[in-house]
């Protein structure tokens, strides 16, 4: 059975509140947990896959609904 997400509102933040608000959620995840983060920065677009690649965690989704970025992210214990 899959985790469920952590959801992580970011919208209505500038980078690098988005990437922050990530950093904090995946600090306290467990290794594998599934993080979903909203943002509607379009920095974010850069800045969350690079931030992810730097601590080691995945991107498995990444898309934009209308200017709402959307980010599964998924939690590895380097993180």
């Amino acid at each position: 059975m899959a985790a469920a997400e952590i959801l992580v509102d970011a919208r209505g933040h500038h980078c690098p509140v988005p990437t922050l608000k990530l950093r904090r959620a995946l600090a306290t995840a467990p290794a594998g947990a599934r993080i979903r983060l909203l943002a509607d920065d379009p920095l974010a677009r850069i800045d969350v896959p690079h931030f992810a690649s730097e601590v080691g965690a995945t991107v498995l989704e990444q898309s934009d609904d209308g200017g709402t970025l959307s980010f599964l992210v998924t939690a590895h214990s380097s993180a």
